[in-house]
């Protein structure tokens, strides 16, 4: 079999024995055929798996570092980076079935540099939440709404697509906590404020609708059709709401919803919780994806280093 063949069937296996996402999926099909315009450029026959080798791998690398962008820049590292992840996953993948190739422990990584986390201080979460009823709507409904929706981002740490997919009917608000299906399917515990159950409570009580979702537009409302599907707020219309109250609280820092999640994490390590909960209540399959933010508990023993260290000292 080809290389070709055999990506086809890589993609194939994720999507139904790894159960990717898929943009996932979608990234993988990209950066691999990237990778194969690159290895075949030139030859006469499609590319064999063992002709990959650390050579070919090495003149890859030069190549997507070399590489210029639309706008006329070179691939971000970072992007070079998700090439060959990707690129291992798939010579993982042979040696998985027994088909000769290079081995993915031969393609070493380059060096990441820790990304830093943008978040909210406590002061700016709570002036953007007090925003919605600051400015006042045509219609009372819609201010419940935006406002139920950025406690609800901040209480729970939800994925913006995840709190985009939410039923009323999975929201338990007397218990105040319910499942959420998260990246590659896995369901967890998350966890609403007593505020935040207010403010749902206080939507809800205004909603006159039959419709499924959990959050809505009030546009063109046609109650029965769809279970109210197509009334849906997007990921997209949820992110110009946070943005559109960022603007008017007076917060310069471009605020996205993610920034809401990466807040509420900060939030909990600062007062006190531990990363193995944190990492539980985000979602995150690894830990090593947590400790990005490790430089919040940092920050709090320098803060403990300054007020104790010199005491006694002369």
């Amino acid at each position: 079999m080809t290389v070709n063949d055999l990506v086809r069937d890589f993609l194939e296996y994720c999507e139904i024995e790894k159960n990717h996402s898929e943009l996932t999926i979608r990234n993988y099909e990209h950066y691999l055929g990237r990778f194969l315009d690159f290895a075949e450029e030139g030859r006469s026959r499609e590319l064999k798996p063992e002709q990959i080798t650390s050579d070919l791998i090495r003149k890859y690398r030069l190549y997507l570092n070399r590489l210029s962008t639309d706008l006329g820049g070179n691939l971000a590292k970072i992007t070079q980076t998700y090439h060959i992840i990707a690129l291992r996953a798939f010579l993982k993948y042979l040696a998985k079935r027994d088909i000769k190739s290079l081995a993915a422990e031969k393609i070493e990584l380059g060096e990441m540099k820790r990304k830093q986390v943008e978040f909210l201080e406590i002061e700016e979460v709570e002036d953007l939440l007090a925003t919605p009823e600051k400015f006042p709507s045509k219609k009372e409904v819609i201010i419940l709404r935006d406002s139920a929706i950025l406690e609800t981002l901040f209480s729970t740490g939800l994925r913006v697509s995840e709190l985009a997919g939410l039923n009323r009917e999975q929201v338990n608000l007397e218990r105040g906590e319910f499942n959420v299906r998260g990246k590659g399917g896995k369901d967890r515990v998350v966890f609403l404020s007593d505020s935040a159950i207010k403010k749902l409570k206080r939507y809800l009580t205004k909603r006159t609708d039959n419709a499924a979702p959990l959050f809505i537009h009030f546009s063109g409302m046609q109650d029965g059709l769809d279970e109210g599907e197509y009334m849906r707020l997007t990921p997209r219309s949820i992110q110009r709401i946070v943005s559109k109250y960022t603007r008017l609280a007076g917060i310069t820092k471009k605020v996205t919803p993610h920034m809401l999640r990466h807040s509420f994490a900060t939030d909990l390590l600062i007062n006190g919780a531990d990363i193995r909960s944190v990492q539980a209540m985000l979602g995150h399959s690894s830990i090593t994806t947590t400790q990005i933010y490790t430089h919040i508990t940092n920050t709090r023993l320098k803060e403990i280093h300054q007020k104790f260290h010199s005491q006694g000292q002369v």
